[in-house]
């Protein structure tokens, strides 16, 4: 074996999920409960990479984890990884280290057959009467879906249908033409075909659907910070048989949900500050995706698709729009520069790997390379490129493949380049960001009051957060500069954050046209924009005429938050903590002032879920004799899902009224 060479900045290569799973179903009881603390102890342990790309870990004096991936670099076999302990394979170290390396992707294998078709639907008992070959009976179309708004989907799925089948051949007529007096009398008497009803499910489908439901469903009841390695392989492992039965959407958000848990209990704590509504999001579209398929839905946008690249017809003109630093789970970093075209889609070229904020810090000026194209961030996201033989991820990135070829191109202004308000397409482009002009009212902290201008005109009062509040970047001490300034007008991008639809996490900001002195003056080479992750704001930028006092700390109480604020934490509090958690607010005395506070808000829906969520978490089936008569878990998930699902989509609604008008 090539002699390792130690890389404490590395990490660990993706794993398969089913070969996490098989591990973790292979071991004892007694070491399944010390899994945890061993997934967590690797945290701090160096990863070690041989000359041969297999990577090492040192678990014990007398266990040496080795894990050699596949040229995909992947770990897709369970002879991949290997421990020199006597227990090996069924050992804690093999175990550990497979459970400490990210989830791979769902790609299918050549290996694995197409997913099984569901059963064509019955034949008709009689003939079809056709009409005259000059008004023939256009050939089966498949029947139309419902429309989006009549569909119970959740956006933080991706939908991906199913191209729509061929033609059947049965549909022609096989009796040969009549006479046209007859063929028009039949042409008036027979009546129209029917479009064909869409397949349902198969029943390995539906079964599968049901296991995946009931390992979210345990998720959801343990909550994240309990939802340890074993609860994780569960879904895994139902993941993998739904990846077996076809459904591909299933699969896709299950592999999400552990990604989320995961981030959720990262030991570094990087990510505790964050809020969980990504968690929230990827299993309310888990248990939704699972509770539809497993009642035979036929809709075919619940099956899916396994995203793959795709290559557009034409060069595509990009522009540039700005940069936004990346802190992801186990100490990586870097930049994601975000690009947009003419018709409004949106493009990404990311830059991310080992080396938390410090790396994030310094890859916003750092090279950028596309196959032959050198240039760095920075200029690319002021600019603009021109990308000729492009691969586009299903998520908008732009991929290094084989016959890319880009060339620098210049950039447009602020207002020209970023859409006010554009729509995701569907077709797997990143999810755009949202652009608005806000007035300055004052600073409460780290965070700024604003208010949103319709028309010209004052709004809303609502309000600016960090996107990240580490030293290192610049977004906390550029908000500070800009909430000292009231009466500022700016131009804002940035993401309204998924758990408080009143608060936008700006990533740019630009001088609004036609302000005058109460904009910000940004130097030509910036392009009328400032990205907040990098560029720091000076006196230079703000307007002479506008004097900037210190920061005016708010009286207590008027803090801008969502009317279903009470709805949304009780959602959280129930992905965080558990069951347990979530049957807190059902015991305390003020609950009926919470609904009551909802019901004068005009949410007497919500007031009604957020009752009945409570209650149910806090139920317990007993027997006549007192002792726990099974668990109705599945109640449970179905209560919390109804709720998320009218969080979700009310706060929606109110965050396009907010920031779109």
């Amino acid at each position: 074996m090539t002699p390792p060479r130690p890389d404490t900045g590395a990490a660990l290569p993706p794993v398969a999920p089913e070969v996490f799973a098989a591990a973790v179903e292979s071991l004892t009881t007694r070491l399944r409960r010390r899994l945890d603390p061993a997934v967590e102890a690797l945290a701090a342990t160096p990863v070690e990479i041989a000359e041969d790309g297999t990577y090492g870990v040192r678990c014990g004096e007398d266990a040496w984890v080795t894990l050699t991936p596949g040229p995909s670099g992947t770990v897709t076999s369970p002879d991949q990884a290997h421990c020199t302990c006597l227990l090996s394979p069924r050992c804690l170290h093999r175990t550990a280290v497979l459970g400490a390396s990210p989830i791979a992707a769902a790609t299918p294998s050549r290996a694995e057959g197409t997913p099984p078709a569901p059963d064509p639907p019955s034949e008709p008992s009689a003939p079809t009467v056709r009409a005259a070959p000059m008004e023939r009976t256009a050939p089966t179309e498949p029947a139309e879906s419902p429309e989006p708004a009549a569909r119970t989907t959740d956006p933080a799925v991706p939908l991906e249908p199913d191209p729509p089948s061929e033609p059947s051949a049965s549909t022609e007529s096989s009796v040969p033409p009549e006479p046209a007096a007859r063929t028009a009398s039949s042409a008036l008497t027979a009546e129209p075909v029917p479009p064909a009803a869409p397949a349902r499910p198969s029943d390995e489908q539906v079964r599968a659907a049901g296991g995946l439901w009931r390992a979210a469903s345990a998720v959801l009841a343990a909550g994240a910070a309990a939802a340890g390695a074993v609860p994780q392989a569960e879904l895994l492992r139902a993941a993998h048989t739904a990846r077996l039965a076809g459904l591909h959407r299933a699969e896709s958000a299950a592999l999400g949900v552990v990604r989320q848990v995961r981030a959720a209990r990262d030991a570094q704590g990087a990510h505790r500050a964050r809020r969980p509504g990504e968690l929230v999001a990827a299993l309310r579209g888990l248990l939704l995706v699972t509770h539809r398929l497993k009642a035979a839905d036929p809709d075919p946008e619940l099956i899916g698709r396994v995203p793959r690249p795709h290559r557009p017809d034409r060069p595509l003109r990009l522009y540039g729009v700005c940069r936004e630093p990346v802190v992801g789970p186990g100490g990586t970093g870097g930049v994601v520069t975000h690009l947009v075209d003419d018709t409004g889609r949106w493009y990404t070229l990311r830059d991310v790997g080992p080396g938390g904020p410090a790396r994030a810090r310094r890859a916003g000026t750092a090279h950028l390379s596309l196959r032959s194209f050198l240039s760095d961030h920075e200029r690319v996201s002021r600019g603009g490129l021109v990308v000729t033989g492009a691969v586009v991820a299903p998520d908008g990135r732009l991929l290094a493949e084989p016959g890319v070829r880009a060339t620098f191109a210049a950039g447009r202004p602020w207002a020209g380049a970023v859409p006010p308000a554009a729509v995701p397409d569907g077709a797997g482009h990143a999810p755009p960001l949202t652009r608005c002009e806000v007035e300055i009212v004052a600073a409460d902290g780290e965070e700024v009051l604003v208010r949103v201008l319709t028309g010209g005109a004052p709004g809303p009062t609502l309000r600016l957060a960090p996107a990240h509040r580490h030293p290192a970047l610049a977004h906390t001490a550029n908000l500070r500069r800009l909430g000292a300034c009231p009466a500022l007008r700016i131009r804002v991008l940035g993401r309204v954050d998924p758990g408080r639809v009143t608060t936008l996490r700006p990533l740019a900001v630009g001088p609004v046209p036609g302000a005058g002195a109460t904009t910000l003056r940004l130097p030509a080479p910036w392009r009328d924009r400032a990205d907040l992750g990098y560029d720091l704001l000076g006196d230079e930028h703000f307007p002479p005429e506008a004097p900037c006092p210190s920061p005016p700390t708010l009286a207590h109480g008027r803090t801008v938050d969502s009317p279903l604020r009470r709805v949304r934490d009780l959602v959280e509090l129930a992905v965080t903590g558990g069951r347990r958690a979530a049957a807190e607010p059902a015991r305390d005395s003020d609950r009926r002032g919470h609904v009551a506070a909802l019901r004068r808000g005009g949410f007497a829906t919500g007031a009604d879920l957020f009752a009945a969520l409570g209650a149910v978490a806090a139920r317990r089936p007993r027997d006549a004799f007192g002792r726990p008569a099974g668990d109705d878990r599945d109640h449970y998930a179905a209560q919390w899902l109804a709720t998320a699902v009218y969080l979700a989509g009310t706060e929606a609604a109110l965050g396009r009224g907010l920031w779109h008008g």
